[in-house]
């Protein structure tokens, strides 16, 4: 199974409507088209043989490789050097710079040897609808059409390619100097193929590509501590958000596991009201106001359309578009990523009852401004309406915030985040003289604080625990004192620190919660966290325990990539696990570098 290259090897690409992985090696082996959450085209991520990759790399590997960044933006460049020559690959997805879905994507790939002589390959073999589909190619000397049922792609170069079955192949050696190019374009079934590329034409959309990302992060307020790690985050949440409808997707990739030949595989490319909402204010932060509005009247949206499971006004993750319907299927034809089976298309966690996301909706529209509540009279009441709802749907078990699928439970961070919804709905119909039932709105705060503080506190632990009636720790909690529900230097806090500390942190690193002292209905084990890393360092920094905190997260960006991305998890050698890279863990360490920069930055006045 090591034919797979480990999950962390990889940069990302995209075009803010989909997005693909390039491998240290040049080789693509996970994109779908025409959106994030559309059948796979190459998957060999998930199937080494039968997925589907896209190589386009120096013909023989024995020399030393090398990727990186272009600085601030998303273009990649692989580098290779052995005494015969230095060889790049400079890939790339043009942006689409309005807000219209398109069928067409354009991957981008530029070889140019910097010295010396290098032979480079090429393979191409696109595997439609998660490699279910035939096609059928039709080859012309510089340009090989993929056609499928519901789907064409064309390969066009700027040098001679050949058959190789119903996929295409060719190899190139270049001088000095020398420089070549490959672009793969997803279609319609009818589509028709794109002009041809050329050297002069592809120089240019590269600078044009450069200028489009180092403008945008040039907007960014932020230029405290570690701006180059906190833009690389900016630009990866940027890179997995849908243009058209401003809503970001959980992950790039479905299927990916939490534990190397576990059953922990999920798909990941949906919008997560939670994720979504808590990027808000990282957003914010940063400057950019724009992302941040756009996807506030999505989710106002979402409570508007009211389509949640079994009347709920919401429901847990939707697809990009708002469609709530992500049918979950097991791609049975599929190996997964070193055995790891089952693979999984969609998401059975759609309907699952989670009352936390009210708490993270109105945080998103409270940080936001009240973006949507101040564009109509009619949003406010959609808002009004569902706080009405919570105050008799609050008391209730649900699945919790981790998606177990061992049972429902009264899960602690549930009630808390219905009491930040309360909190911030109450507070906007203060702020901008809203109509509402403040009386009823303000007896289920405090009932839910109560309720939490008698029910949710272990006396023997001294902190508050996953789940009433249990002593089982979750890092989930340590949001608390960034929505305000306990003060970050309170004792009831600072001891449920301590206890976290105690269990669930290793080498600073932090478990979510431990699955053999709560099961979750899965089999395996998983790794520590990484969004619940960067929120400890949060909490920390808010404590007042800034030496540990800053040490903690110093620890932790050496767990990025080589180009700086996360995944979801970290195992136990070190290596990143789970889907890649994870918006979650991006945001939260935003959230986390300015929370701590502030820290230090008023220590030193």
């Amino acid at each position: 199974m090591d034919r797979y290259p480990p999950i962390a090897d990889h940069g990302l690409v995209g075009d803010l409507q989909t997005a693909a992985l390039v491998s240290s090696k040049g080789v693509v082996d996970w994109f779908a088209a025409p959106r994030f959450d559309s059948p796979s085209i190459f998957a060999a991520l998930l199937d080494h043989d039968g997925g589907g990759h896209f190589l386009f790399a120096p013909e023989h590997d024995e020399g030393t490789w090398r990727q990186l960044y272009y600085p601030d933006t998303a273009v990649v460049v692989t580098r290779f050097m052995s005494p015969d020559g230095v060889g790049e690959t400079i890939d790339y997805m043009p942006v689409h710079r309005g807000l219209t879905p398109s069928d067409r994507h354009t991957l981008v790939r530029v070889i140019r040897t910097v010295r010396g002589t290098v032979r480079f390959a090429l393979e191409c073999r696109p595997r439609f609808d998660y490699a279910r589909a035939p096609h059928q190619l039709d080859l012309a000397e510089n340009e090989a059409t993929f056609r499928a049922p519901g789907a064409t792609a064309f390969l066009q170069t700027t040098f001679p390619i050949e058959r190789d079955g119903q996929d295409v192949r060719a190899s190139i050696t270049l001088e000095a100097g020398e420089v070549a190019a490959a672009v793969f374009t997803t279609g319609g079934e009818d589509s028709a193929a794109p002009p041809p590329p050329n050297a002069d034409r592809i120089t240019e959309e590269v600078w044009d590509q450069i200028d489009y990302w180092q403008e945008w992060v040039r907007t960014s307020r932020y230029h405290g501590r570690w701006a180059e790690t906190v833009y690389r985050s900016a630009i990866t949440l940027k890179l997995l958000t849908y243009a058209p409808s401003g809503a970001p997707v959980a992950a790039a990739t479905m299927g990916l596991p939490e534990q190397v030949g576990g059953e922990r595989n999920w798909d990941y490319r949906y919008t997560w009201v939670r994720d979504g909402s808590l990027s808000v204010r990282a957003l914010l932060d940063l400057g950019f106001v724009e992302e941040a509005t756009r996807f506030t009247r999505w989710l106002a949206d979402r409570l508007y359309a009211h389509e949640g499971p079994d009347g709920e006004p919401l429901q847990i993750m939707y697809r990009v578009d708002g469609d709530p319907h992500l049918t979950e299927e097991i791609l049975g034809h599929f190996e997964g990523y070193r055995g790891s089976y089952p693979v999984r298309a969609g998401n059975a966690a759609m309907d699952q009852l989670q009352l936390d996301i009210y708490g993270e909706a109105l945080y998103a529209v409270s940080e936001g401004r009240a973006v949507a509540v101040q564009s109509s009279y009619h949003g406010w009441k959609t808002l009004a309406r569902t706080l009405d709802w919570l105050a008799d749907s609050w008391d209730r078990p649900d699945e919790g915030i981790w998606e177990t699928r061992g049972g429902r439970q009264d899960f602690t961070y549930s009630r808390v985040m219905c009491w930040a919804a309360f909190d911030r709905g109450l507070k906007i119909a203060a702020e901008f003289s809203r109509p509402a039932d403040t009386v009823l709105w303000t007896k289920a705060r405090d009932d839910i604080l109560e309720q939490v503080m008698e029910r949710g506190w272990s006396k023997e632990d001294q902190s508050l625990v996953q789940h009433y009636g249990s002593r089982v720790l979750d890092a989930s909690l340590l949001l608390i004192p960034r929505v305000g529900f306990l003060a970050p230097r309170s004792m009831s806090w600072l001891s449920t620190l301590d206890a976290m500390d105690r269990v669930l942190v290793s080498d600073s690193l932090v478990y979510r919660y431990d699955p053999k002292a709560s099961p979750d209905g899965l089999r395996g084990s998983e790794g520590t966290f990484s969004l619940c890393t960067f929120l400890y360092v949060d909490a920390l920094a808010r404590a007042g325990r800034l030496p540990q905190a800053r040490y903690t997260f110093e620890k932790m960006l050496t767990y990025a990539n080589h180009v700086g991305l996360f995944a979801e998890e970290i195992g136990p050698s070190g290596e990143q696990l789970g889907n890649f890279p994870q918006a979650f863990t991006h945001l939260s360490l935003i959230m986390a570098a300015t929370t701590l920069n502030d820290a230090l930055d008023a220590l030193q006045r």
